[in-house]
């Protein structure tokens, strides 16, 4: 089976998150966690990568890396192959580890990083690990390190020292604003902390369209495999379905509302179609309306209908 295509160049961002095969649990002991981040220091320094932030939870694990040469793939592959034959030699046991390949979430800017380093720090918040006025002692997330300036992560005053400062006063400001935020999960969809974990890029809808025109114009060259162009396509058609959710003043949440036929999705689904060329399984999905055949029959309806208006 082809491998998908990932996103690579100089300086590229990602949010990246793998899950123990059949969610099966990853890290049983300290020991074992403790192994796997001592693995991941050891693929930032092979790859030269830059850490930003990193949690480990029993069956998975999230890291914010940034590459200033465009090694993703090189360097994912030793990191899980290389924490595969350790793992295995911890449990004596042998078989896939991992439920899948990796998620590469490609982040925007230092903006869509920030968000995202705060979702990483308040995962076991949100799992409901840890108490929020204990979020920064949970011993497997970088937050303790960088509250208390002792952390290997790179510029692990960044997500506090951007905002709040970078010496200890400031360091502190950013551990009491995320107890104060995980506190408050109300607030978590305002300050865009949720939902970080899916899709192919985090970042403005413009800035994903683009991207997505982009590389989806290069999937169509020569020599990428079928499941890379489709990848490639499917980005450009969210960018499309994202732009028409902004424009019409609608978010991504709004999708899962009853009834699954409403006249705003139909506009939705007919601005992405006609701008990406979106396939109609994949609108009919992503827009929760039902299967292709049914989004084929509301457009062609919404369609006449708005013949007879023009003509009218």
């Amino acid at each position: 089976m082809a491998r998908k295509l990932r996103i690579q160049f100089q300086g590229a961002i990602y949010h990246v998150i793998n899950r123990g095969n059949y969610r099966s649990d990853l890290f049983l002991s300290p020991g074992e966690a403790q192994a796997f981040l001592e693995t991941v220091k050891e693929a930032r320094r092979l790859m030269g990568w830059r850490m930003h932030a990193y949690v480990l939870m029993r069956n998975h694990y999230h890291l914010a890396l940034e590459t200033p040469e465009p090694n993703l793939v090189e360097g994912m592959h030793w990191l899980q192959s290389t924490w595969a034959t350790r793992f295995n030699r911890f449990r004596q046991e042998r078989g896939h580890l991992f439920q899948g390949r990796y998620q590469a979430l490609l982040i925007q800017d230092t903006a869509a990083l920030g968000r995202v380093v705060d979702y990483i720090h308040l995962n076991p918040v949100r799992a409901k690990i840890v108490a929020a006025d204990q979020v920064a002692n949970f011993r497997w997330s970088s937050l303790g390190g960088i509250v208390k300036g002792a952390n290997w992560i790179d510029d692990c005053g960044w997500c506090a020292g951007v905002r709040f400062g970078s010496d200890e006063a400031g360091r502190r400001a950013y551990g009491a604003y995320l107890v104060e935020v995980g506190q408050d999960e109300a607030r978590w969809d305002a300050l865009g902390i949720k939902g970080l974990s899916k899709g192919w890029a985090i970042g403005s809808a413009d800035w994903r369209k683009e991207m997505g025109k982009e590389y989806g114009q290069r999937a169509l060259n020569p020599g990428f495999e079928h499941s890379e162009v489709q990848e490639l396509r499917e980005g450009a058609w969210e960018a499309s379905v994202m732009e028409a959710l902004a424009e019409l003043g609608r978010k991504d949440k709004d999708l899962a509302t009853k009834p699954r036929r409403q006249d705003w999705k139909l506009k939705v689904a007919m601005r992405a179609r006609g701008q990406s060329g979106a396939s109609l399984a994949w609108l009919a999905a992503r827009l929760q309306i039902g299967g292709a055949a049914t989004l084929r029959s509301y457009l062609y309806r919404l369609r006449m209908e708005n013949h007879l208006q023009k003509t009218a």
